[in-house]
């Protein structure tokens, strides 16, 4: 196999695991410098990666475990890159009786975090630091900068955190997207509720343009034009600007707009699913992740969708060219409201878990490492850590005067589009949700009270009072009289 022979420990890092992803990041950690040992379990994927591009940098490829490891300078830094679930407890069962205490082993992959908590812990007690480690960006964030999450220990970012902000995306300051977030599970945690927080994103943005489309009456390629409009304010994101790209495009084949020839059934992988489980465990709402995740579901429905086809609408006209474009505006008000509560929940999640698990997340920092080669870097993520950093104990990104205001001046426009969408028969349940999100938390008073009562009623589960300490039961089946509960 052609590269450097195994001969001595040269490497400071070592990938295993070369699909397109490990391969990717092996190839970002030699551009910048460092000696990058690879290994895959078929080596013809290790012989591929050094034919293509051994010219990038320095390689070192192993055929064996037992290479792989030799050639890495201690402390050892091994980065697995395959698939989530039993692949990864494989790989981690293969190679950790082959590392010495002080060794790391960094997991890369979307992994479930309580399975890196239980990783975590297993290696912890054989003296080797296990770190799952977020990356976001896709294939070409793991080549060109990706934004980089770890977890573990804080000894174990000492050695690893410089090589891992080397080779990240960086801010538009200048800051590499790359903090250490918090021990054990805390890198895949935060992962794992950006991806939720994507899904949300993507919803709200495929809703828009259904409203464009459907209400407004216009064309793909114009609404491309909207979005590119929008991605010079503050709607400015990465996510925007692809959406433009997609609108725009062209099937070679049929003439006809890209999106038009696209089966409307959305995929998931699995973490946007997770985000919304785990969040049902931690208690903390999170709608609009929760809707983009049915959403896919109800799109993926295609026997129930076609059984239901022919259930009656409503008959509203298309709107005039003049009251689309102000119904554009609107949209685009209610987009950007709807965004901001589905960050606000993500972050309210990730606070709620940093408290439940002892991580102390800095949440400042996270919106701070996510300005750059994520999938959901936008303008205003640099405004969410500008308010953490004013106050570290917010309790909802809502709260922030700034964000306040701006959605409170929304709310009109955003309650004009669901409304609009209702009476055309458009579904918007991203927007819809995020709305109710809204109006629940200003709410002096939410009929969970009814609930309260209903559930005291059928199963004495007590409630608690306005006006005074503790908890109570009354006596529905008999004379309804009050008692305190034990």
């Amino acid at each position: 196999m052609p590269g450097t022979p195994v001969t001595t420990a040269t490497a400071q890092i070592g990938v295993t695991g070369l699909a397109v992803m490990g391969s990717n990041l092996a190839r970002n950690f030699a551009r910048h410098g460092h000696t990058v040992a690879v290994h895959n379990r078929t080596t013809a994927r290790t012989t591929a990666l050094i034919d293509e591009h051994g010219h990038e940098g320095t390689f070192v490829p192993a055929e064996t475990p037992e290479e792989f490891v030799a050639a890495l300078q201690k402390p050892r830094r091994l980065i697995i890159m395959v698939k989530a679930g039993d692949p990864t407890d494989a790989v981690i069962d293969e190679f950790a009786p082959l590392l010495d205490e002080g060794d790391m082993i960094i997991d890369g992959g979307n992994a479930h975090f309580l399975d890196t908590r239980r990783r975590e812990k297993k290696l912890r007690e054989l003296g080797i630091h296990f770190v799952g480690t977020g990356i976001s960006g896709g294939e070409e964030g793991a080549l060109n900068g990706p934004s980089i999450m770890p977890g573990g220990s804080a000894e174990s970012y000492k050695s690893l955190g410089p090589l891992l902000e080397s080779i990240a995306a960086k801010a538009p300051d200048g800051t590499p997207c790359c903090t250490h977030i918090g021990p054990d599970a805390a890198g895949h945690f935060v992962k794992m509720v950006h991806n939720g927080i994507e899904y949300a994103d993507m919803q709200l943005i495929a809703e828009a343009y259904n409203l464009l489309r459907t209400v407004a009456g216009y064309e793909p390629d114009r609404i491309a034009e909207i979005f590119r409009g929008w991605n010079t304010g503050r709607l400015d994101s990465y996510l925007i600007e692809i959406t433009a790209e997609v609108l725009a495009h062209t099937d070679a084949a049929t003439g006809k707009p890209f999106v038009d020839v696209v089966a409307d059934e959305a995929e998931q992988k699995g973490t946007g699913r997770w985000t919304v489980q785990t969040a049902l465990d931690l208690g903390v709402p999170v709608s609009g992740i929760a809707e983009a995740v049915f959403a896919r579901s109800v799109s993926g429905h295609t026997d129930l969708r076609r059984a239901a086809r022919s259930l009656p609408g409503p008959g509203a006209e298309p709107l005039s060219a003049d009251a689309a474009e102000a119904f554009a505006a609107q949209v685009e008000e209610a987009l950007y409201a709807s965004k901001v509560v589905s960050y606000a929940q993500g972050w309210n999640m990730i606070s709620a878990a940093s408290a439940e698990y002892g991580w102390d997340i800095d949440l400042g920092s996270t919106a701070a490492i996510w300005r750059g080669g994520c999938i959901i870097r936008a303008a205003f993520l640099d405004r969410i850590r500008t308010a953490f950093a004013a106050d570290p104990a917010l309790p909802t990104l809502l709260a922030d005067k700034e964000f306040a205001d701006e959605v409170g001046r929304a709310q009109d426009a955003w309650r004009a589009v669901v409304a609009t969408a209702v009476r055309h028969g458009v579904p918007t349940p991203g927007f819809s949700a995020a709305l109710a999100y809204y109006d629940a938390l200003r709410a002096e008073r939410l009929p969970a009270a009814l609930t309260q009562g209903q559930r005291d009623f059928f199963g004495a589960h007590t409630y608690r009072r306005t006006d005074r300490e503790g908890s109570f039961h009354t006596v529905w089946a008999g004379d309804r009289h009050e008692e305190a509960a034990g």
